[in-house]
């Protein structure tokens, strides 16, 4: 019997244990390299545009920071362009490249908790949301007088969350989300141990426990799925077929939840981000004629 209980005690401590490290290694990017100025140079040279810095604080304090990039005759658009985790601006400048070319206005901000930008750790979307409305407020400040989004993964997650507290979006467009924070991070532990996605349930609850005690963070609020389904914004969701880091039944997922305001398409051979890479020409038409279409 005393076995028995040692075993128990052994494991709920393993499961704990587990938690609070899966939790922890979510939440804060230890390492935060930062964007180089000169990738902003360069584009700016290869557009034949400006680039300035961007700067807001947030209502909890956070100062954020991204490049603001103004084409020579801007169409009055502006596109807020975000990023994945553990990326910085920099990962977006492929994207700022064709839309700079295409008259609209790019900012390209580092998310809370990334690059340059205040905020000690991350949270998905429960705070990003926020942080994309003090943006918007900012562009709209600046002139801009139609308003875009584009995110790559977990700034595409952020985008679509921010739907439900930013309404000025003409519409948006969002590559390899994920549906709820707690779907991916159930998909991500059993892609890593090679067991089943429902063995991990009482570790990822137990994770969202310890983030809302050690943060105050409630990461179950992280749910591009909710935003979507009350939203009346246009939507494209783009997602390679053969993602294996956040796999593409999570957009289809998304796209089942509101069919009248979103549309999906499946790039057959693009891998996590990679559907710029895969098919470019098509990629830069479909957002291009998404924008203009709105």
């Amino acid at each position: 019997m005393r076995i028995l209980w040692l075993g128990a005690a052994a494991t709920i401590v393993g499961v704990c244990g587990a938690s609070i490290i899966a939790a922890e290694g979510a939440l804060v990017i230890r390492a935060r390299p930062a964007a180089s100025p000169r990738a902003a140079d360069d584009l700016a040279r290869q557009t034949d545009s400006t680039w300035q810095l961007a700067y807001v604080t947030t209502r909890d304090a956070a100062v954020l920071q991204g490049w603001l990039f103004t084409p020579v005759r801007p169409n009055g658009a502006g596109v807020i362009l975000l990023h994945g985790v553990g990326d910085t601006r920099e990962g977006m400048m492929s994207h700022a490249d064709f839309l700079v070319r295409a008259g609209y206005t790019v900012l390209t901000p580092d998310a809370r908790g990334h690059g340059e930008s205040g905020g000690s750790f991350i949270t998905y979307g429960v705070l990003e949301a926020e942080d994309v409305h003090v943006w918007a407020d900012w562009l709209f400040a600046r002139g801009v007088r139609r308003l875009y989004g584009l995110g790559e993964s977990m700034g595409a997650s952020i985008l679509l969350e921010s739907l439900a507290r930013e309404p000025r979006f003409r519409t948006v467009v969002a590559e390899c989300p994920f549906a709820t924070f707690a779907e991916v991070a159930r998909f991500r532990l059993a892609r890593a141990s090679g067991g089943p996605e429902w063995a991990f349930r009482p570790i990822t609850a137990l994770g969202f426990t310890y983030a809302r005690l050690r943060y105050g963070v409630d990461l179950t609020k992280a749910s591009p799925l909710a935003a979507v389904r009350a939203a009346q914004t246009p939507i494209l969701l783009i997602h390679g077929q053969q993602d294996r880091n956040i796999p593409i039944a999570q957009s289809r997922e998304l796209a089942a939840a509101n069919p009248k305001w979103v549309r999906l398409w499946e790039v057959p051979r693009a891998t996590h981000v990679n559907a710029f890479g895969v098919e470019p020409e098509r990629y830069i038409r479909e957002v291009l004629g998404w924008f203009d279409g709105q």
